[in-house]
């Protein structure tokens, strides 16, 4: 499964729903869950967004249904960002370089 990050901030609707129900975070990634994504990881973050999620799904396509259902919603906004794990991206450097030292 491929991990991406989600950074989100919330509209004034999404505020105001937080406020009345704070557990609907954990209600949403249920919901998540549901449509293949699931939260590996959730933070609230101070700055100019309210919340860094990492999850991993299937694919692009799970992923970015899943952000377009709950962002049509109009609560959130979010920017999504496929993650590479470090031990992988160290990886498949050194294979590159190996490549070129074959060469």
């Amino acid at each position: 499964m491929a991990r991406y990050i989600i950074i989100s901030k919330l509209t004034d609707e999404g505020a105001k729903t937080l406020k009345k129900n704070p557990g609907r975070v954990k209600e949403v990634n249920v919901e998540l869950k549901d449509m293949g994504v699931n939260v590996l990881d959730q933070y609230a973050v101070l700055g100019n967004f309210d919340f860094l999620t990492i999850v991993e799904a299937d694919d692009e396509t799970t992923i970015a249904k899943a952000i377009v259902e709950i962002a049509s919603r109009g609560s959130i906004k979010t920017a999504t960002y496929t993650a590479i794990p470090i031990d992988e991206f160290i990886s498949d450097f050194q294979k590159i370089n190996l490549k070129r030292l074959q060469v």
